[in-house]
């Protein structure tokens, strides 16, 4: 039997060399420790996930604060049904309003409320200083100007949201 997983196991295995291991180790270590830091302030101040926080500031950034629901979960880093999850709770809680997209009632929007636009402002400066105590105060504009390359380079296309 020959298929493309036994072509891929016949190739050599290539071990991570140190400098790989160094940045891999570093970037799985930001991965998954850095939304929990950024996350407990809003907790702590304002009881929102991290996630949360994410869905409403990109809808307050949006035109009309409005977005479909499938470009909502991309810019927030999420699934769609973690998203419609997350927004039933909104909605639940008077943040964010979904209707059907009058230009293509395939998609939904959601629409950030005054309610939720007030949550929104009262949070951001948690945010932000999380932001800057976390991440941005430690480095200098070349690390930011890295930062921002290795982003990009590795960012995950909205294919891979759903």
């Amino acid at each position: 039997m020959s298929g493309a997983s036994e072509d891929a196991d016949d190739e050599e295995l290539r071990w991570l060399d140190e400098q790989e291991k160094a940045a891999w180790t570093g970037l799985i270590s930001l991965v998954l420790l850095l939304p929990g830091k950024l996350e407990s302030p809003l907790r702590q101040e304002h009881g929102l996930t991290l996630f949360e926080y994410l869905v409403l500031s990109h809808l307050s950034e949006s035109p009309r604060r409005k977005l479909r629901m499938g470009e909502l979960a991309f810019l927030a880093s999420g699934s769609l049904p973690r998203l419609s999850n997350v927004v039933k709770r909104c909605e639940q809680r008077g943040w964010v309003v979904r209707t059907p997209d009058p230009g293509d009632g395939r998609y939904t929007l959601a629409e950030l409320t005054d309610d939720g636009f007030d949550i929104v402002r009262l949070a951001a400066p948690t945010h932000l200083r999380a932001v800057r105590r976390v991440v941005l105060d430690s480095l200098n504009t070349a690390d930011q100007k890295a930062l921002a390359r290795i982003a990009q380079k590795l960012r995950i296309g909205t294919d891979d949201f759903g």
